[in-house]
């Protein structure tokens, strides 16, 4: 058994006893770890698919501070792993939306609400205070930046991720184990590791995992059981199999090793290579040399030296397609430049412009006029044609 991370208590109404009594009647919990639950402040970063899971279920046990972190806003493609958010809340803030669904589940819980995405100048004043935060997120550059923030703060990191019908679960707690740094000491390539919303889910691997990290949070505040520190869960749906690998700390970890050499946030998107968010900013401003904007691509569409040039995989282009599209995914792209006229100015599109931005730098690399689509044929259809539908 470890030693838990929230050494108070909050005494128990008779109505919460009443709410509790199924946590009450396990001895390993008891009243002494129900009114340990009620102290804790547990900060969740992310309302999405992980976040969704966590933060009801966080409520329901009856944690007694729940902070969010979102800036986002609730979308259609959210609804088939997002849970805490209806078909109601389309077009509404993330953060109100999943603020109601707690409330309604447990009214005791204390909602904090941090309406912001987590950056090198917020992340520290935000995670302070909190006995723990629990990581939701989909990208390299936060998962870099809520580990930082941990390590320097002293608060442990409850992290887990999910792709398709995969989920990685653990415990980052530089105190008395690894930190995230030392089990993945640099980011992976742009573009080798896609998020969900260019590789795709299922669904219900977000309740899964995020139920997971649930119970390690719960496990961390009341001091029942051992701990995912020191150990990373590789779980396999199609197998409906759990792997675990032991993870020990990096003596030359940069962050919490003996000598750290990251002793203050830095630019994670610039670490990473990569945003830290997919959130298409369609504001009218003047876009990078590699970029187009879907409204201008409309007004050249019609000209004979322009090709509009798919990336994606064959099963999304049956999903939909821009009339006149040459369909090339990116992984064989740069096998197939022969293919493709010299003379020809490409426009180069995807699902959300994470791909098309990769490919037509190899395009340009290989002497060829391209342009990356900015929000890729999601925006297309948002800023041209609504008859496209999205996903």
């Amino acid at each position: 058994m470890s030693l838990p991370v929230v050494d108070r208590r909050e005494p128990l109404t008779h109505e919460e006893i009443a709410r509790y009594s199924r946590h009450l009647i396990i001895p390993d919990v008891g009243m002494e770890g129900q009114e340990r639950l009620k102290a804790a402040r547990v900060l969740l970063v992310g309302t999405g698919g992980l976040g969704s899971p966590l933060a009801l279920y966080l409520a329901a046990a009856g944690v007694g501070t729940i902070g969010l972190v979102d800036d986002d806003v609730v979308d259609a493609s959210n609804l088939q792993r997002q849970i805490i958010h209806g078909t109601s809340d389309i077009g509404v803030h993330k953060i109100d939306s999943a603020r109601a669904s707690i409330l309604e589940i447990n009214p005791h819980v204390e909602v904090v609400e941090h309406r912001a995405f987590l950056t090198s100048e917020n992340a520290l004043e935000i995670i302070e205070g909190y006995d723990l935060v629990i990581d939701g997120t989909d990208n390299f550059p936060t998962r870099y930046l809520v580990n930082d923030a941990c390590v320097l703060l002293g608060v442990p990191n409850v992290y887990g991720s999910i792709f398709r019908f995969e989920g990685q679960l653990s415990v980052f707690y530089a105190q008395q184990g690894p930190c995230y740094r030392c089990m993945f000491p640099e980011s992976p390539p742009p573009g080798m590791v896609p998020n969900c919303a260019e590789g795709g889910v299922l669904g219900i691997m977000a309740g899964h995992i995020g139920t997971a990290q649930g119970i390690e949070a719960i496990k961390l505040i009341t001091g029942i059981g051992e701990s995912m520190i020191g150990r990373l869960g590789l779980y396999d749906a199609l197998a409906q199999e759990w792997m675990y690998v032991r993870v020990r700390k990096d003596p030359a970890c940069p962050v919490c090793g003996p000598e750290p050499t990251v002793t203050e946030l830095i630019d994670y998107q610039a670490f990473c290579g990569m945003p830290s968010h997919d959130r298409v900013v369609e504001a009218e401003v003047s876009l990078a040399e590699l970029e187009i904007l879907p409204t201008e691509y409309a007004e050249i569409a019609s000209k004979p030296d322009v090709v509009l040039l798919d990336v994606r995989e064959p099963h999304e282009y049956e999903i939909n397609r821009i009339p006149g599209a040459t369909l090339i995914p990116k992984d064989p792209l740069a096998g197939r430049l022969a293919e493709l006229d010299p003379t020809k100015e490409y426009v180069v599109h995807c699902k959300s412009g994470v791909r098309s931005l990769e490919s037509t730098e190899l395009l340009r690399g290989a002497g060829l006029r391209a342009r990356s689509m900015r929000g890729g044929i999601n925006a297309y259809s948002r800023q041209v044609d609504d008859s496209i539908p999205t996903y």
